[in-house]
């Protein structure tokens, strides 16, 4: 994911410590019920298009800009999915805590393909023929599946094996 100027001086001043960063991420579907996903570049794992907001960026219109930066694509965010904190330690070995709210989103214009440097493939897989999957991105997706109209969250007290610290 670019790294937006803001974040980049506080990195400046922090080094690799924990820094608590807003993020967005979308279970994408297509009229086929294919999901969309992207190779990272970073790391060549498979996951969703996610990205960080920018100040003053409600998190549904950060989302739909981010899918648009990624993979081309026009989308429609038909409701909210989740909403969680979620680790991660770059391989520069930049440490982030992400508040991410994820969204299911449907497409509405353009054509999937790679339209940055953050991702190397963009594809459409079918729902029971997923590539491998880290659990965060398993979570993310199972919760889209389940139709369930309430958002996702853990309860104070629960654990996630998606989630762990």
């Amino acid at each position: 994911m670019a790294i937006p100027e803001h974040l980049r001086e506080l990195r400046s001043h922090v080094g690799h410590a924990m820094i608590m960063i807003p993020s967005v991420s979308a279970v994408v579907v297509n009229d086929d019920g294919e999901l969309l996903l992207v190779r990272r570049s970073d790391d060549g794992r498979w996951s969703l298009l996610a990205g960080i907001q920018e100040p003053g960026e409600q998190p549904a219109s950060a989302i739909v800009r981010e899918v648009f930066e990624e993979a081309a694509v026009e989308v429609r965010v038909e409701r909210l999915l989740g909403v969680a904190l979620h680790p991660r330690t770059y391989p520069n070995g930049d440490v982030c805590q992400f508040a991410n709210t994820w969204f299911l989103c449907t497409v509405i214009g353009g054509v999937a393909r790679v339209n940055d440097d953050e991702s190397l493939e963009v594809r459409w897989f079918a729902a029971d023929a997923l590539p491998p999957l880290d659990p965060w991105e398993q979570l993310r997706i199972e919760t889209a599946l389940k139709g369930d109209p309430a958002a996702w969250f853990l309860r104070p007290g629960d654990t996630h094996p998606a989630l762990d610290f």
